[in-house]
């Protein structure tokens, strides 16, 4: 399977690879895995989504947003290994979401992000254990914010 040429067929842009808001490592090699810090739905043009599910988004937007994040993640792994191919599996994925009390679709947004990883590295290495919870609220009023872990080829 080759990762970078599944991407390519998805005709997504990347965003910039996004700096550090804090004092935190956003991408860390430990071993034969890959930590990625938590990042938020960044745009091409640098700029963020902003909102909350359930308040000022639907579940569509929010699931939008996580896909968004998934291409913020993904532009990290790019910018530090140079190919997704250098990536085996995904093993982990945290995924926060802000949203209203009364919200309960938490899975259904945070799948933006992992059917994305799911179409660049297959079905079985794309998709890793996985959590979804709710938020009351995240930095810069961002509707979603994902971590992840990979295992390194």
């Amino acid at each position: 399977m080759d990762a970078d040429k599944n991407f390519e067929e998805l005709n997504l842009e990347l965003p910039p690879a996004p700096a550090p808001m804090g004092v935190y490592k956003p991408f860390l090699v430990v071993g034969n895995l890959v930590y990625v810090s938590g990042h938020g739905p960044l745009l091409p043009d640098k700029t963020l989504i902003q909102g909350r599910v359930g308040d000022t988004m639907n579940e569509d937007e929010g699931k939008h947003a996580a896909q968004q994040v998934g291409l913020a993640i993904l532009a990290t792994l790019k910018q530090n290994l140079g190919s997704f191919n250098k990536i085996k599996r995904v093993i982990k994925v945290l995924g926060m979401v802000a949203s209203t009390p009364n919200f309960e679709k938490h899975p259904y947004v945070i799948n933006g992000c992992s059917e994305l990883f799911a179409k660049v590295w297959g079905d079985d290495n794309g998709v890793g254990v996985r959590s979804a919870v709710g938020m009351g609220s995240l930095p810069g009023n961002i509707p979603v914010e994902i971590e992840a872990v990979f295992e390194l080829a």
